[in-house]
């Protein structure tokens, strides 16, 4: 029996851990040859596979939302936010404090590191460990410099490799245009091509909006929306040249979204405006590059991953038996189904996946609706409004109000 993926090359970011190691696993299952993107650094970006709970590398649990719940703050502005799942920065490196990014938190892509310029990696190994500048061990981004953290993206790799597949790893900072384009690079100069992207990569910086510090704000919108946008750019550049020179692709692009990036999350102003711009993102690039033969869509999952099942180890168990609908191999089917020639004519929609449930969000469409045929008075436009919020629909909670 012939695999849907049999022949392809996939490039997920974020794919040393959780969900990204679960597609990574399940591409290579189905024949595809793998390129596994994933810096392998802590929780928070520090060294190593330990750290704290604030930043992770990829996205899971999608709704929920609750504080102190599933998915929910620990507590509103603390450090333990809402997961994004567990598979360590892919491509970002340290993430706790102003400048402290792996991914370079400085102007055009350079952070500083104890007061010292780093240069973001391009598609090598990550630099050394370091002292930011509260004295905290970070890994700067230096190509020339022996990593030391760990290397999910090579032990997926081996994985794959020992059941028989094919995957290679690439640890660049796919929120660079040099590491993200060095991502694609690894892909065609591997194996001759570039069929899917799985977008997958990002980490958390919890605070209520009055308490957020705008190098916050920056930093997230930076690995997530940004860290989307380039690898998917570079992508599209290969997959058009291809397109016009004769070659027309069978390309996919699966973006992660979330929860948060459709309903909003209490005390992720950052990440839920992020996630949202993928969304955004995810449209446009489908509208576009249709013509070129590329497919694009998004995801919201929701899974265990290594954040969610330590803060909230009781509701992210595997149970004893039956289905365990935390599991993230449980989203992985439709995200190789959309990365695959099956998924033909499916362009530019978002589903939400967690344990057994697909859901179609259907997104913003209009509503009741009101035409004077000329310019309304201020009274009576006000009053005109709340008789359509009446006739409208209740819209969704923000997750943790």
């Amino acid at each position: 029996m012939s695999r849907i993926c049999e022949g392809r090359v996939v490039v997920v970011t974020g794919g040393g851990r959780g969900l990204g190691r679960a597609h990574a696993l399940a591409f290579a299952g189905e024949g595809a040859k793998v390129v596994v993107n994933d810096l392998g650094v802590g929780l928070d970006g520090l060294a190593g596979a330990g750290g704290s709970a604030r930043q992770v590398g990829e996205d899971g649990p999608a709704r929920q939302g609750a504080v102190g719940g599933p998915g929910g703050q620990t507590g509103v502005g603390g450090s333990a936010g809402r997961t994004a799942g567990d598979g360590g920065p892919a491509g970002q490196g340290a993430v706790e404090g102003p400048g402290g990014q792996g991914a370079a938190e400085g102007p055009r892509g350079q952070g500083t590191v104890g007061g010292s310029v780093r240069q973001p990696a391009v598609g090598g190994p990550a630099g050394p460990v370091v002292a930011d500048s509260a004295g905290r061990q970070v890994v700067a981004h230096n190509p020339s410099q022996q990593v030391v953290a760990d290397n999910p993206a090579q032990q997926v790799v081996e994985e794959i490799r020992a059941a028989g597949g094919e995957a290679i790893a690439h640890r660049g900072d796919v929120a660079t245009s040099a590491g993200a384009a060095s991502l694609v690079a690894a892909a065609v100069e591997t194996y001759g091509r570039l069929d899917t992207l799985v977008n997958n990569a990002g980490f958390l910086r919890d605070r209520m909006l009055v308490n957020l510090d705008e190098d916050d704000w920056d930093a997230v919108v930076r690995v997530h929306l940004k860290g989307h946008f380039l690898p998917l750019k570079h992508a599209a550049a290969y997959w058009r040249a291809e397109a016009k020179a004769g070659r027309r692709p069978d390309a996919r692009v699966v973006n992660t979204s979330s929860g948060a990036g459709l309903l909003g999350s209490l005390g992720q102003v950052n990440y839920s405006a992020a996630k949202a711009g993928i969304l955004a993102l995810t449209l446009v690039a489908a509208a576009e590059l249709g013509r070129y033969g590329v497919q694009v869509n998004a995801i919201a999952p929701a899974a265990r991953t290594r954040m969610t099942e330590r803060t909230f180890a009781e509701t992210m168990a595997a149970p004893e038996v039956g289905f365990d609908a935390m599991a993230p191999e449980n989203v992985s089917p439709l995200v190789v189904w959309l990365g695959s020639v099956g998924s033909e004519g499916v362009t530019g929609r978002v589903f939400e996946a967690e344990g057994g449930r697909i859901t179609v969000m259907e997104g913003w469409r209009a509503g009741p609706s009101v035409d004077k045929g000329a310019r309304w008075m201020l009274g009576e436009a006000g009053e005109a409004a709340l008789k359509l919020l009446g006739e409208a629909g209740v819209p969704g909670v923000v997750y943790g109000a």
